[in-house]
């Protein structure tokens, strides 16, 4: 449905500060998660149970001295900071919330995602390059690298889900797999192998761990952003906490049914006035909220599980294992949709 232009600028409004405070929220998040696997508790000094603490870190980053080497370039310095954090507070307007509440339906929703997540390697890159730093420019180089290798594995998880939608909008794709009670009809069951790519390929595209080689500690200091601090170092930490939590939100979107509610069928069967209310939206939402939420703890999970890869074992990976598999699985739907077709 058409929403009046007020209300399509108040839901923007409130989706680009949900995710500003679910940043901070994910940071609280990681570090709770992370002391309980490492039997220890985790920030409990700031707020009741340290639950102020990412803010704490938010006002110190602020006031912290913003450091540009001599020998950087200023401008590509600062512009790659508010690059990635552009970006990554664009895509959340192709995300449907739930049934009519998304801020740009389009009906290249897909192309839209992957366009915007594409150049997100623009930012890691010009990091890298404007420090003029060794290890900076390192990290830049890997994090393009890996993430052109990983999107070819995405990309084609995504046209398997595109092929079975038949659509390329995000909310067709949704609404497709309402059969089955809202939960059978998911595409994780339809389609698992994609299911499976597309995460592997978000821990890599995100550079979670076990896929974090740009930002390597041990080798490369802090990765793309070592020459940075105060509050542009801040901006990258924002992005990068973003950028989980919307690829949490695609991963339940194209996989597990979106914002629609488990036996939502049968819920509206048994109470048709709720067809179209406030309530079925905000159950919606909640819905989408938990599966993201959800995955977003398997992102902390892992990273505090696995370790890391070398890079040789990254690439190899991607190349020559993901991507064929990739291929093959994309054609197995393809044949599958047009002879049940």
């Amino acid at each position: 449905m058409d929403l009046p232009l007020y209300w399509i600028a108040l839901i923007a409004f409130g989706i680009i500060n949900f995710f500003l405070v679910s940043a901070s929220v994910l940071v609280y998040a990681e570090r709770k998660v992370s002391g309980y696997i490492q039997n220890r508790p985790g920030p409990n000094r700031v707020g009741p149970a340290g639950f102020l603490q990412p803010f704490a870190d938010v006002v110190k980053l602020v006031f912290k001295e913003n450091i540009v080497p001599r020998s950087a370039s200023p401008f590509v310095h600062t512009l790659a900071p508010w690059l990635m954090v552009l970006i990554a507070m664009t895509v959340p307007a192709v995300i449907p919330f739930a049934r009519g509440v998304v801020i740009a339906d389009v009906d290249v929703g897909v192309l839209v995602v992957l366009a915007l997540t594409s150049i997100s390697v623009y930012g890691v890159t010009l990091a890298g390059w404007s420090s003029n730093s060794k290890y900076s420019l390192l990290g830049g180089l890997r994090s393009s690298a890996q993430m052109i290798s990983y999107e070819l594995s995405m990309g084609l998880a995504v046209v398997s889900v595109v092929l079975i939608a038949g659509s390329l909008n995000l909310t067709a794709i949704v609404e497709d797999q309402s059969g089955g009670w809202a939960i059978l009809g998911w595409n994780v069951f339809r389609n698992p192998v994609g299911a499976l790519l597309f995460i592997i390929t978000a821990f890599a595209e995100t550079n979670r761990a076990p896929f974090d080689l740009p930002e390597a500690e041990q080798e490369l200091v802090g990765g793309y952003h070592t020459e940075y601090s105060g509050i542009k170092f801040g901006m990258f930490f924002l992005a990068e906490y973003v950028n989980l939590f919307l690829a949490s939100f695609l991963i339940a979107t194209l996989f597990f049914g979106g914002y629609l509610v488990p036996f939502e069928p049968l819920l509206l069967k048994a109470f048709p006035s709720l067809e179209g209310s406030v309530l079925l939206g905000l159950l919606q939402f909640g819905s989408l909220l938990l599966k993201a939420g959800f995955f977003a703890f398997v992102f902390i999970w892992v990273r505090w599980t696995l370790p890391r890869f070398k890079y040789n074992q990254l690439m190899t990976l991607g190349w020559k294992y993901l991507l064929p598999i990739a291929l093959v699985n994309t054609i197995v739907v393809a044949l599958g949709v047009a002879l049940l077709r």
